[in-house]
């Protein structure tokens, strides 16, 4: 059972996707593919995102577009009840 969101999931998904380039950022507490669509659907409300791609076995989250903020990320992904493990994102290469 998923105990990040007490959602039931018994297995993890993964969400892994070839990125292109954006931001990537590391977050941490994410279980499950439920887990994933909570961090992909908060971030994907922030003005400007236009993509998110998550790898939930490495917990990187792969965000393009152009306009937001780091702060705003981190508040999406606070509002899904999960963490920034990094202070500021990586580019992809």
């Amino acid at each position: 059972m998923c105990t990040a969101c007490a959602c039931g999931t018994a297995e993890s998904a993964s969400a892994q996707v070839e990125t292109g380039g954006g931001s990537v950022y590391q977050v941490s507490g994410m279980t499950c593919g439920h887990c994933v669509s909570s961090v992909s659907g908060e971030i994907g409300k922030v003005g400007g995102v236009s993509d998110v791609q998550v790898d939930l076995a490495t917990g990187a989250v792969t965000v393009s577009g152009a306009g937001f903020s780091d702060e705003e990320i981190r508040a999406a992904v606070d509002r899904a009840g999960y963490a920034l493990v990094t202070p500021s994102p990586a580019s992809a290469s």
